[in-house]
């Protein structure tokens, strides 16, 4: 009783200082009231007086009908059967006549749903107890829910509510594909040259780690070709950068239009070196696919005026490993560069491979 009585901000009788026992009297039936109405008892229905008048929450009909009052206190409590939550804001207390007493709440209604737009809102509750024969009755209540109309067969609107959730769903249903879809393309984006639109180094390393770990558990071969563009520098000098960068473009998709075999990769490992990744691939496998990728360099038929063939070639490094726990997979990079280095020696536009065959 005490907690509804502390939170009490104006007590009067219309004549002076309400009477301590005509408080504790009006706080009683309000607490009784706002006891069996959070806990949804239907034994408030007999609370109400044969000449009742009231306003619903959601109508601005008056009812002076008890049956009918009933029916919607009812319908309340049918629509929400689990005890609600009052958190009380402020109470005035009228003490109006020797048989009537009136209460003015104020309050946040927290219903036993996962939505708390009603919660934030201020209800207010106005009840008039009148003392008829031996018990004190409810002849007046208007209560004020600012949640917007609720539909027919509602007090509270939790059809809007329901809508309002289905919509949020909505929205975070597209939000989270746009996010998936976001992410896809920022991995894609972070994996990619920018010039030349296939697998940057970085997603080269990535892989290159993936399967030298695939290649122990299977006991298969793993074999790198580092390819490098001959006299690259006096093409850009003759050329200008711009014809440079076409003729990186132009390998590139050569390289990727190329690359057939299951979890082969084509990545630009920096400036005009490209590497290509062939898991499952012996040396002499891998050496045929280099010779290929030579070919096909050579029917691309760049001009390269400052050269002696008169367009662009390339030069190849090849190296095959069986991945073991006792090696890094840079290890097979740094082989395959070795050739590259050595395909460069013996005077460019051609493979080398690390066992000595050269083509």
């Amino acid at each position: 009783m005490g907690k509804l009585e502390k939170i009490v901000s104006h007590s009067r009788d219309g004549v002076g200082p309400m009477r301590a026992e005509r408080h504790h009297l009006i706080c009683s039936l309000f607490e009784e009231y706002i006891e069996m109405y959070a806990s949804r008892d239907d034994r408030l229905t007999s609370h109400f007086s044969d000449n009742f008048s009231g306003y619903a929450g959601s109508s601005d009909v008056l009812i002076s009908d008890k049956a009918e009052w009933i029916r919607i206190t009812r319908q309340d409590f049918a629509q929400i059967p689990e005890r609600i939550d009052i958190e009380m804001l402020d109470l005035s207390l009228q003490d109006l006549a020797e048989d009537v007493v009136a209460v003015t709440a104020f309050f946040h209604i927290h219903l036993p749903t996962p939505e708390d737009i009603l919660s934030n809102e201020t209800a207010r509750l106005v009840l008039v107890f009148r003392h008829e024969k031996t018990a004190w009755k409810i002849v007046h209540s208007g209560i004020s829910i600012p949640y917007g109309l609720a539909h027919d067969d509602e007090i509270y609107p939790m059809s809007r509510l329901e809508k309002h959730n289905l919509e949020l769903k909505q929205i975070i249903s597209v939000r989270t594909k746009e996010l998936a879809e976001a992410n896809r393309l920022l991995q894609i984006q972070s994996n990619t040259d920018g010039l030349t639109n296939i697998s940057n180094r970085r997603h080269f390393d990535y892989l290159l780690s993936q399967e030298w770990n695939r290649g122990q558990r299977s006991g298969t071969p793993l074999a790198v070709i580092m390819l490098d563009i001959d006299h690259f520098k006096s093409f850009n000098d003759f050329y200008g950068h711009l014809a440079g960068d076409n003729c990186l473009q132009r390998l590139a998709q050569g390289l990727a239009q190329s690359s057939r075999r299951v979890g082969e990769l084509v990545a630009r490992y920096g400036g005009e070196e490209f590497v290509i990744l062939l898991p499952n691939t012996d040396k002499q496998t891998a050496f045929e696919v280099a010779k290929h990728i030579q070919k096909m360099v050579l029917s691309l038929a760049i001009p390269h005026a400052t050269s002696s063939p008169g367009i662009v070639t390339v030069s190849l490094g090849v190296a095959s490993l069986q991945p073991s726990s006792q090696q890094l997979p840079v290890e097979l990079v740094r082989l395959a560069d070795t050739e590259l280095y050595r395909a460069k020696l013996a005077g460019h536009n051609c493979v080398q491979m690390e066992d000595g065959a050269s083509g």
